[in-house]
């Protein structure tokens, strides 16, 4: 595996795959690698001749506030799970590789970033959608690998690629939790033992809102039964949990599908997770 942290020299390092016609798949990251990142890996790998792993905490996609300072970054750790998995590069750029003191070009993707984070975090999608269409440039991959536990950005990064006509196909991959069913997150490593043994009822009053919209045909109800089983946990702060539809993000036609999606504060820590029910109510 080679570790690349210019621009240059990824681009030479795919250029030579490309004359060789191998196709090359990018799992685009922040670092502090995981089993869920270790899952998009191995997709990749799957449907790919070379896959390149990126890693880089993007400074325009954390608020003011947040935890840009002390977002974990276990480098050592993370190359090396990149050479358990068979990673063919692993690129790690510099911030300056990234953005000029003088960048002023941004990439906005309006209604998709409205709703859900967005009005809790103004200018994060912003961030993530000029960040990954610089990789994509950068990389130029045939695919790129996202997870549907951050739903949201999957669906700001698909309509981003469908609008400026990116030639990368973009693949959703299921979330991956922990046997508790506890979404896997690199800020899962924030929550103390107690959080950690709390946390896990965000997934159940998802699934709670779930039954009763394939029961009852309600969404208000659904929406109070999440919310009264995630009243239940101490210290627990529900920022937002909606009822959405999940190609546009807005409300949901009568017949579904449905997306189900909370952000939730356990103690300091800040969860999300959603989930998807289809059919007609």
């Amino acid at each position: 595996m080679k570790i690349i942290h210019s621009m240059g020299s990824v681009r030479q390092t795919v250029l030579g795959w490309r004359r060789a016609e191998r196709r090359v798949g990018l799992v685009p990251t922040m670092g502090a690698l995981h089993e869920g990142h270790a899952s998009l890996i191995r997709r990749a790998r799957r449907e790919n001749d070379e896959v390149v792993v990126s890693i880089f905490v993007n400074p325009v996609q954390f608020g003011p506030g947040e935890d840009f300072s002390r977002y974990p970054r276990p480098f050592v750790r993370d190359a090396a799970l990149c050479r358990r998995e068979g990673v063919s590069v692993l690129f790690a750029p510099k911030p300056s590789a990234l953005y000029s003191t003088d960048h002023q070009t941004w990439v906005t993707v309006e209604k998709l970033a409205g709703p859900l984070c967005g009005p809790f975090r103004p200018g994060h999608f912003r961030g993530v959608a000029t960040v990954v269409l610089k990789l994509f440039n950068m990389v130029q991959p045939d695919r790129a690998y996202f997870g549907k536990k951050d739903f949201q950005q999957l669906r700001v990064i698909e309509q981003m690629v469908n609008d400026l006509n990116v030639p990368v196909k973009i693949v959703p991959c299921p979330t991956v939790r922990d046997p508790s069913g506890l979404a896997l997150s690199s800020r899962n490593a924030y929550l103390s033992p107690d959080e950690r043994a709390a946390a896990p009822r965000l997934r159940r009053a998802l699934r709670t809102a779930g039954q009763v919209l394939k029961s009852r045909r309600n969404v208000r109800e659904a929406q109070r039964a999440a919310r009264n089983e995630l009243r239940q946990v101490p210290g627990a702060r529900i920022q937002y949990l909606e009822i959405l539809d999940p190609k546009t993000l807005s409300v949901p036609k009568k017949t579904g599908p449905f997306l189900l999606a909370a952000a939730v504060y356990v103690g300091r820590t800040r969860l999300i997770d959603n989930l998807l029910v289809r059919g007609a109510l």
